[in-house]
């Protein structure tokens, strides 16, 4: 916000005192002796058990100002101008002392990555004690604390936790110990940096639960920061949208949501995949374009050079602050926000056909009784079981479910990276394959790719992306000298990378040209099959759409088939043709995208698409899965889902596995419940 704003706008009138109060906050970093604006007057309040959301693409502030609310900065960070004040108190000015007290006793960070912020060397009971002990509490009453505490994050066998390293516990329970520790203090200010990004679904939607029931049982101040548009809007009561270190616009979430008037807030909104719509129906839209650099001069309007309805007046003149209604709660950075509902959506149509499998076209894929067992200490671990499939030319297939559900076993088997027990078979384009890769030829090798998550781990940081891709083409292709180098600029195109991109390294690009370089090295040998493991998960809402675009674009192209594995089942349902719901290494359900969007649906699947947190705030009943994912070691008897299903049936879900039954054409799932009730069932509202 501006710093001739009227008082009332980025703050909330009903409190006078709010727990957290950021005014025209000023941040630099130094880079190269160099001073470079990072945010650039930043106004905003959090009122005592209300949570407020920041929004917006990396790099834009969001992260930095939550850092500076605790004057977390690292070294060459800090702050030139404004104020912090929690509780009154101004953090700018606090003593060393004052700022330690003052973390110690009243603020509590919790950040994106819990595997980070606990130490693998101790068990989790020793660190939970230590957050009691440093505030002077003697070690009996702090381990009787520690076990209520992980009680409050409801963590069913704290003793047992407590004895466990972090490794041995799944990403929601280290996130929940991790919330835990945070709230030793009871603080007033609770900040939350992507707390759950990389968690599944019901993962997720149990944490946002948790940091709901705490925030109204301590009336504490809640900062959260997210690029997942739903969950602030499921969570928070108002949201700032930041961009190049300015709030463009702020106000009640659902309002925000519901009706943007900054062309900023629109680009993202019109970046998700909402309303069910599917890649067959037009492609997504995306905000052309990149953010300004770090310490960039922006003297006017600073989403100038990407807004579609920028003037002549936004490339001269600061926009003012304009309020929206006439409650006081709602702003906009913009010179023209009655012409928002004039922003064109793009309507691109993607020709995609798939071809079905025939006895003609055997498809692409095909697996058929796969199973694969580990062996850990004289114990055999069954992590895939009897899995069949089959992928046509040309067709996404999505495999969703909870971590440790066996989706990224069933990927490293496709591949051959984990050979397959003896007795099944991987076909490629009917023809058996070798279960290892060390045992496929060459052609079998190229058929066959993957993209994984994390570019920065899946690249070369000491190479050029040139480099990157012309080996790949080599090893590939055996294509050699010039003609390699005429293949890296032809794969550059196609993935939008310009020449300038080529020469730089990857340290040297953002996530989404990262992550176009890794889709580039996978195309290198026009692959058959690419797999694709979580590889938007970590992006903004606007990169991702420019990713899931070009994907979508390459298969239309070239009539590649993806194996798709996400935790976003919006993704998933916009660019699947199919989708396989997996637990405990067995497909519970699959069938055509629109069949399992629709229902009817095995409870599994139920549990997980009421899990999916709305943009539009559209109202689900939500249906909780009680403990975690079973140890495949010692699998339940029976449906292996029966000790968690809210729909289980007594005396015969414990003792039979049900068999893999068609419901409808091409959907099918295992449970004991027929059709026609499960379809009844689940019209009902679940208690």
């Amino acid at each position: 916000m501006s710093k001739n704003a009227p008082t009332t706008l980025g703050s909330n009138p009903t409190k006078l005192q709010p727990a957290l109060s950021v005014e025209d906050l000023e941040v630099v970093y130094t880079v190269r002796g160099v001073d470079r604006a990072v945010l650039r007057g930043v106004s905003f309040s959090v009122a005592p058990g209300e949570a407020y959301g920041l929004v917006g693409e990396s790099g834009c502030g969001k992260s930095t100002t939550a850092y500076a609310a605790l004057r977390y900065l690292p070294s060459n960070g800090k702050i030139v101008g404004g104020h912090v004040r929690v509780g009154g108190r101004d953090l700018t000015e606090m003593t060393d002392d004052e700022l330690q007290q003052f973390r110690a006793h009243e603020a509590s960070m919790v950040y994106q990555d819990p595997s980070q912020a606990l130490n693998p060397t101790l068990r989790v009971g020793k660190q939970i004690i230590e957050s009691f002990t440093l505030l002077g509490h003697d070690n009996a009453t702090a381990a009787t604390m520690a076990v209520e505490a992980l009680k409050k994050v409801r963590i069913a066998d704290p003793t047992r936790v407590m004895d466990r390293y972090p490794f041995q516990l799944s990403g929601g329970m280290q996130q929940r110990v991790v919330i835990a520790m945070a709230l030793a203090c009871n603080p007033t200010l609770l900040v939350l940096d992507e707390p759950t990004t990389g968690l599944d679904a019901t993962v997720e939607a149990e944490v946002l639960d948790l940091v709901r029931v705490l925030r109204q049982e301590s009336d504490a101040a809640v900062l959260l920061i997210a690029h997942n548009l739903g969950i602030i809007r499921g969570l928070c009561d108002r949201v700032g949208v930041m961009y190049a270190g300015r709030i463009v616009e702020e106000g009640p979430s659902a309002q925000v949501f519901d009706d943007p008037r900054h062309p900023y807030t629109v680009g993202l909104l019109r970046s998700l995949p909402r309303h069910g719509v599917r890649k067959t129906e037009r492609a997504l839209a995306t905000i052309p374009g990149i953010l300004p650099l770090i310490g960039s001069d922006l003297p006017t309007c600073v989403y100038v050079d990407r807004c579609p309805i920028a003037t002549d007046l936004c490339r001269t003149t600061m926009p003012p602050v304009v309020p929206v209604g006439n409650k006081g709660d709602r702003f906009t950075l913009c010179h023209h926000p009655d012409q928002i509902a004039a922003i064109e959506e793009p309507a691109v149509s993607v020709n995609i056909s798939v071809l079905a499998p025939s006895d003609e076209n055997p498809g692409v894929l095909e697996l058929s009784h796969v199973s694969k067992t580990f062996k850990q200490r004289n114990l055999s671990i069954p992590a895939l079981v009897d899995v069949e499939l089959d992928l046509a030319v040309g067709e996404t297939l999505g495999i969703v479910g909870e971590s440790g559900s066996g989706k990224s076993t069933l990927a490293k088997a496709i591949l051959g990276i984990e050979a397959a027990d003896s007795g099944g078979s991987v076909s490629l384009d009917g023809r058996v394959v070798m279960a290892s890769t060390v045992g496929r030829t060459a052609d079998d090798k190229r058929s066959m790719q993957m993209i994984f998550q994390n570019p920065d781990s899946a690249l070369n940081r000491s190479w050029s992306v040139r480099h990157i891709l012309t080996r790949s083409v080599e090893k590939l292709t055996n294509i050699k000298g010039d003609a390699a180098n005429q293949r890296v600029e032809q794969l550059a195109e196609h993935l939008r990378l310009t020449p300038r991109h080529l020469d730089l390294k990857p340290r040297q690009l953002s996530g989404g040209l990262k992550q176009r370089v890794a889709i580039a090295r996978a195309f290198a040998g026009d692959p058959r099959i690419v797999v694709c493991d979580e590889p938007t998960s970590a992006l903004d809402v606007s990169v991702q759409a420019a990713i899931l675009n070009l994907l979508a674009d390459l298969q239309t192209e070239q009539k590649t088939s993806y194996v798709f594995i996400t935790h976003d089942m919006g993704v998933v349902r916009y660019l699947a043709d199919r989708i396989a719901v997996m637990y405990l290494g067995r497909i519970q359900e699959i069938g055509p995208t629109d069949d399992v969007f629709n229902g009817p649906n095995h409870p599994y699947t139920e549990a997980l698409l009421s899990a999916i947190p709305s943009v539009d705030g559209e109202i689900v009943t939500r249906i909780r899965l009680e403990g975690e994912i079973p140890s495949p070691a010692n699998p339940p008897s029976g449906c292996v889902f029966h000790p968690r299903c809210p729909r289980v049936i007594p005396g015969v879900c414990e003792v039979t596995e049900p068999p893999l039954r068609e419901v409808s054409p091409g959907h099918a799932m295992r449970c004991h419940i027929p059709v026609a009730e499960l379809i009844e069932l689940q019209r009902k509202p679940s208690k």
